[in-house]
Parts: C-alpha cells; sequence; structure tokens
C-alpha cells in the first residue's frame, strides 16, 4: 500500500495549502441560489474556496465544476444542504471534471441521477459529505451516491450515503484510491471497486445494503486488470 500514500503527498498538500492561497466566493441558499452557485463555480479561480452558507440550496438543475484547484465547502453535512427534490431533468446533481478538487462539509439530496460524479478527476478529496435520498430506498432513486471514474488519486474520507438505488460508494476505473471512515447504508452495493487499481479501503460501515463490499473487474471498460 506504500504507492497509494506517496501518490496522496500532492492530494494532502492540496488540502492543508488551499485556505492559505484561496479567495472565498460565499454562496448563500435563497431566492436565485441555481444561478448564484453555478456563476461562483464558474468564476471561481485555482485556489478559490466557494463558500456554501448555512440553509437549503433548492435547486432545480444539475450543477458542474469544471476549474481546478478550487475547494468547495459548506458548514457541515446537516447545516448546508443542496436538494435536487425539484430537479428537472435527469443527470448529476453535482459533476466535477477538474483535477484537484476538494469537496467538504455539505450534503447533497434527493437528485434525480448520480448525486456527486467526477469524472477524469486527478488529486480528488471527498470529505465530510453525506448522501441521501430522503424518501428511502427506491428504485427510482439515483444509482450512485459518491461516484468518481476515471480518476488518479481518489480520497473518499468521512462520507455518509444513504438510499442509492446501485452504489453507494462507486470508484471506477481509477488508481491510487483511498475510502475510509465512511458509510454506506440502504444502498443496492454498499461500497463497489471496479477495474481499479491499488486501493485501500479500510475503517468503513456497510450495513444494510444488497451487497456490503463490492469488487469486480469487467470486460469491455477502458481500464483493465483491476489489482492491489
Amino acid at each position: 500500500m506504500k504507492r497509494i500514500f506517496v501518490g496522496f503527498a500532492s492530494v494532502l498538500a492540496l488540502t492543508s495549502a488551499a485556505p492559505i492561497l484561496a479567495k472565498e466566493l460565499a454562496v448563500a441558499p435563497g431566492p436565485g441560489a441555481q444561478e448564484r452557485l453555478q456563476e461562483a463555480l464558474i468564476l471561481a479561480q485555482p485556489g478559490d474556496v466557494v463558500l456554501l452558507g448555512e440553509g437549503r440550496f433548492d435547486l432545480t438543475d444539475g450543477l458542474s465544476l469544471d476549474v481546478a484547484g478550487v475547494t468547495l465547502k459548506g458548514a457541515g453535512p446537516e447545516k448546508s444542504v443542496l436538494s435536487f427534490k425539484g430537479q428537472l431533468a435527469a443527470g448529476e446533481g453535482l459533476l466535477v471534471t477538474s483535477d484537484n478538487v476538494v469537496l467538504r462539509d455539505f450534503a447533497v439530496e434527493d437528485s434525480r441521477g448520480d448525486a456527486i460524479k467526477s469524472k477524469g478527476a486527478d488529486n480528488i478529496v471527498y470529505h465530510n459529505i453525506r448522501v441521501e435520498w430522503t424518501g428511502g430506498p427506491k428504485e427510482t432513486n439515483g444509482a450512485y451516491g459518491i461516484y468518481p471514474v476515471e480518476s488518479e488519486n481518489v480520497l473518499i474520507d468521512s462520507v455518509l450515503v444513504i438510499g442509492a438505488s446501485d452504489a453507494g460508494i462507486y470508484v471506477g476505473q481509477s488508481r491510487n484510491i483511498i475510502v475510509r471512515d465512511s458509510i454506506a447504508r440502504f444502498n443496492v452495493a454498499g461500497i463497489e471497486i471496479e477495474n481499479s487499481f491499488n486501493a485501500d479501503v479500510h475503517d468503513n460501515v456497510a450495513t444494510k445494503n444488497t451487497g456490503g463490499i463490492l469488487v469486480f473487474d469487467l470486460p469491455n471498460l477502458p481500464q483493465q486488470g483491476g489489482h492491489n
């Protein structure tokens, strides 16, 4: 496992350095929150912190972040809530496609599709995040809760996922992964690692899922030969 922790040196440095370098873009819930939050994610520059205020953000469309080196930070997973109960179109709640991103201290509820997906996003950190479908487990819930794919250096730390119709915490086709101190319950798959290299999954709780922890290496995907 030494290679995993060496690979995370840059991630840990990013997490500790970001507050020193950051400009803060504060966004409060309330009228126009959809447009104001998406605008902040578009205008943010590398090193900036987009701060979610306390309260419920009632959103009708998905959000996206494609700027590298940005932190999206709330006041805590019970205090800053991105609610997609009124989402009009299917798709992710939040889609991240840039490197060196930190997502922390907020919740995502009731997305029609995947809650938080990151694709091709290296050195990404998910920390102290709650994802929940508040109506309980249903086939109509979004498929994935925390969903990084095709990435290198993925840290999932202290997250809670409840009610995904596929996998609560899923990491696919990625390299150098840590999933720790997290809870998955009432999902179909609690924690799933698929077609990935060097995954350290430890000190988690997976309970009341159809399957607790699943490890797959499937054909016909861009990365095969999962190991370690």
